[in-house]
């Protein structure tokens, strides 16, 4: 999860809200990183967790990353956890929670549910208070930058 923060720092140097994820193997070796790129390509979909499992799968050299976990510092939104389950992810672990557009368990628990045709272990709150701290101060400077 300490990558995924470093990650998560990297987007805000951008301007992109502070969100990092790694996906590492069933042997704990690190498939890919990376961090939220919506403003600087702007593109609506350049979340963390997409551009960690297209890096991932290209990696393996496959679209399905069974047994493989994903380490992300924000619970991932319905595009993300769509994204998770079709890419056949064995867990996900995540910081903070998401409120506003969780969707593996604070709005929907689309990792479990029965439903779908994959469902994968789900961890919350790794370090969460780290990544809620990155995504209040990144906003708190968006306001003020807004005021001036």
């Amino acid at each position: 999860m300490r990558i995924a923060l470093a990650e998560a720092d990297a987007a805000a140097l951008h301007g992109d809200v502070p969100v990092g994820a790694v996906i590492v193997d069933t042997d704990g070796r690190e498939l890919a990183r990376d961090h939220n790129r919506r403003e600087v390509l702007a593109d609506p979909t350049a979340h963390a967790e997409l551009y960690a499992l297209r890096a991932a799968a290209a990696r393996r050299g496959h679209w399905r990353l069974e047994g493989a976990t994903l380490f992300v510092t924000l619970e991932p939104c319905p595009m993300c956890a769509g994204a998770l389950v079709n890419a056949r992810i064995a867990r996900v672990v995540f910081g903070a929670h998401d409120p506003k557009a969780g969707a593996l368990s604070s709005l929907f628990t689309l990792g479990s549910d029965t439903r779908l045709n994959h469902r994968f272990a789900v961890t919350g709150g790794v370090l969460a208070a780290e990544g809620a701290r990155r995504l209040t101060e990144f906003f708190a400077k968006l306001r003020a930058a807004g005021e001036k």
